[in-house]
C-alpha cells in the first residue's frame, strides 16, 4: 500500500524553540518513523533556534530552501526576521513568510493531504491553495483561534485587521474537510464563534513524551546549580509571552515574603521577560529567579526541581489558547496551579484527576493562597504529582496522539472518502487529470 504523503504548513518548526514548532516536529518525525508516512513541512527560517538544525540535501532557492531533517522534507519559506516585540515586525515577518509559503505550496511532491496550523493565522490560505492545486483534502489544525488571540498584541489594536482575521478563519472553517481542536473548550469556540460544523471537528490534544519526561528526584544537578536545594519551588517553564497572566503570578510573591524558602522560578524566554524582571526588581522580590530556556535533554532535571508548576492565561483566553506546557508538567509528575477560567482544559483536568489547584485568574493574593496550601501539605502535593503522571500516561502521551493524527489522515484519504468539489475549491473536480509532481 502506498504510504501517505502529508504536508504541513506552519512557520515554526525545528530548530525553533516555540511550543508549536516543537510539537509539530515531534508529530512529523513520529509519522515518519512510526507510521511510514512521507512528510513535508512548509516552515519558516528559524527565529528562536536552540541550535543549528542538522540537515541533508540542502538546496537553496530564491523564495525557499529545501532540506531534509530526520526523514522530513522541509521547505524553508523565506521572510523577514524583524523583532517580534512590535506588531509591525511580527506582521512583516508573517506576511513575507506567507507569500513565500504560497509559492512553496505550489511546488510540492504529490501530497495526499494538506494540513495547516495557525502560525501565522493566515497560513491556512496558503495551505488551502495548495490543496486546491493538488486536489486533496484540506485539514485545519487549530493551535490558537483568531482574531481573539490577536487582541493580545497590546501595542496594536485594529478592528480592520481583526475583521480580516475573522473572515479568514470563517473561510478556512468552511473549506476544511476536517478540523482538529485541542479540547472541548476550543471545539465550542469554533462552533459558536466561527460557524464550524461539529461533525467535522476532531479533538486531539497536545502531548508530552512520557519516555523522555519522567518524574525525577528533586535534588539533582539542575537544583544544585541554581541554588534551589531545600527550597519549595514554584515554577513557570516555557514561553514568557503575551497570553499568560504572569504579572499577577509574579505579584503573588508579595504575600509570601515571610516564607523565604518559597521561591518562584521562571524558566524560558519571551517578549514579556524583560518586563517581568523589571517588575520583580521594582517590588524588591528576592524570592524570584529567572533562568534561560532549557534544551530537551535537561527538561526532566529542570522539571524535577519544581514542587509545583504554574499554568496561566489572561482572562477571556480559555479555549482560544490551550497551554501546551500542561502536558510536560503532567508527565513530570508534578501538580500545578491553574490560574484560568473554569471552562479551560487545565482546570477541568485538575478537578477531574486531583492533580492541581485552581486559582482565581488575575488575583495575586488568591494565587499565593494556593501556593501556601501545597507548601503546608507536602503529602497532598506528592499525591497530586502521582495523579498527574497517571493522567499523562493514560491520556496525553506522545505515541497515542500521533497515532490519532495518522488515523485521521488515513481515514480522509481512503478511496471510500470523496471530498466534494466545494471542499477542495469551487470548480475543481476530484477525478480530473492526474496530479503532476513539482520538484
Amino acid at each position: 500500500m502506498k504510504s501517505l504523503h502529508i504536508v504541513f504548513f506552519n512557520r515554526s518548526y525545528y530548530p525553533d524553540t516555540a511550543a508549536t514548532g516543537q510539537l509539530l516536529t515531534e508529530l512529523c518525525e513520529r509519522l515518519v518513523s512510526n507510521h511510514g508516512c512521507g512528510v513535508s513541512v512548509v516552515a519558516g527560517v528559524p527565529l528562536n533556534a536552540s541550535a543549528d538544525a542538522p540537515s541533508g540535501g540542502l538546496r537553496k532557492g530564491f523564495f525557499f530552501d529545501r532540506e531534509v531533517t530526520n526523514g522530513v522534507q522541509i521547505y524553508r519559506a523565506k521572510g523577514t526576521r524583524f523583532s517580534k516585540k512590535r506588531f509591525v515586525g511580527r506582521a512583516t515577518n508573517y506576511l513575507t513568510y506567507f507569500l513565500s509559503a504560497c509559492i512553496a505550496g505550489q511546488r510540492l511532491r504529490d501530497p495526499d493531504v494538506v494540513v495547516a496550523l495557525t502560525d501565522p493565522p493566515i497560513i491556512g490560505l496558503a495551505a488551502w491553495l495548495s490543496s486546491v492545486r493538488y486536489r486533496v483534502p484540506f485539514v485545519m489544525s487549530f493551535r490558537d483561534v483568531f482574531p481573539e488571540v490577536a487582541r493580545l498584541l497590546e501595542e496594536f489594536q485594529s478592528e480592520f485587521v481583526n475583521g480580516i482575521l475573522q473572515r479568514v478563519n470563517r473561510f478556512l472553517v468552511r473549506r476544511a474537510f476536517k478540523m482538529v481542536a485541542l479540547g472541548d473548550s476550543m471545539r465550542e469556540k469554533l462552533i459558536r464563534g466561527k460557524g464550524a460544523d461539529p461533525e467535522k471537528i476532531v479533538i486531539i490534544p497536545d502531548w508530552a513524551d512520557c519516555k523522555q519526561i519522567v518524574p525525577g528526584a528533586k535534588e539533582n544537578p539542575f537544583t544544585s546549580q541554581h541554588g534551589l536545594s531545600g527550597k519549595f519551588v514554584v515554577m513557570h517553564s516555557g514561553n514568557l509571552g503575551l497570553s499568560q497572566s504572569l504579572n499577577s503570578v509574579l505579584e503573588s510573591v508579595q504575600y509570601l515574603l515571610e516564607y523565604p524558602e518559597i521561591v518562584m522560578v521562571f524558566v524560558g524566554e519571551g517578549v514579556k521577560k524583560a518586563e517581568l524582571q523589571q517588575r520583580a526588581r521594582d517590588l524588591g522580590l528576592k524570592q524570584v529567579l529567572f533562568l534561560p530556556f532549557q534544551p530537551k535533554e535537561l527538561l526532566s532535571e529542570s522539571f524535577a526541581a519544581a514542587d509545583v508548576f504554574v499554568v496561566s492565561l489572561l482572562p477571556g483566553m480559555s479555549g482560544y489558547i490551550v497551554p501546551s506546557k500542561l502536558y510536560g508538567i503532567l508527565a513530570a509528575g508534578r501538580p500545578y496551579i491553574a490560574s484560568l477560567e473554569q471552562e479551560s482544559e487545565a482546570v477541568q483536568i485538575a478537578l477531574a484527576n486531583d492533580c492541581g489547584m485552581v486559582a482565581i485568574p488575575g488575583d495575586p493574593k488568591n494565587f499565593s493562597e494556593q501556593i501556601l496550601a501545597l507548601y503546608r501539605d507536602r503529602e497532598r502535593t506528592r499525591r497530586m504529582g502521582e495523579n498527574a503522571r497517571r493522567v499523562a500516561e493514560s491520556q496525553f502521551d506522545l505515541a497515542p496522539n500521533v497515532r490519532a493524527y495518522y488515523e485521521l489522515f488515513a481515514s480522509i484519504t481512503s478511496p471510500a472518502v470523496k471530498p466534494s468539489p466545494a471542499l477542495l475549491g469551487e470548480g475543481v473536480q476530484t477525478s480530473a487529470a492526474p496530479k503532476t509532481p513539482r520538484l
